[in-house]
């Protein structure tokens, strides 16, 4: 099992920044990247971007291209999300998950921390 556990989230005005933390613990090794996931009120689930820790790869989802920045640790099991330029669409709750980088992008990660809140007000 793999303990994940998100910080940072809160409440921002648009145009402004939040930076989100993950710290993972447990049994880490069968996981070859982390990244972040988030679901909005009556929206479906949306890959927001990950970072595979082998080659240090980044993806991220065409929404938060530009304004988001995944970064992390892998000798602390952390990573973090930079939000820059947030918008009220960004407002949801922020999972960190760990799995294999495409199925973080499929959305089928096994593991999952229990979010954090980002609201974005205008």
């Amino acid at each position: 099992q793999v303990q994940l556990v998100e910080s940072g989230g809160g409440l921002v005005q648009a145009g402004g920044s939040l930076r989100l933390s993950c710290a993972a613990s447990g049994r880490t090794s069968g996981s070859s990247a982390m990244g972040w996931i988030r679901q909005a009120p009556g929206k479906e689930r949306e890959f927001i971007a990950a970072i595979r820790w082998s080659d240090v790869t980044t993806y991220y989802a065409n929404s938060v291209k530009g304004r988001f920045t995944i970064s992390g640790d892998n000798a602390k099991n952390t990573v973090y999300l930079q939000m820059n330029s947030l918008k009220t669409e960004d407002t949801a709750v922020y999972y960190c998950a760990a799995d294999a980088l495409w199925r973080l992008a499929a959305g089928t990660s096994g593991s999952w921390g229990l979010g954090t809140q980002v609201t974005v007000s205008s």
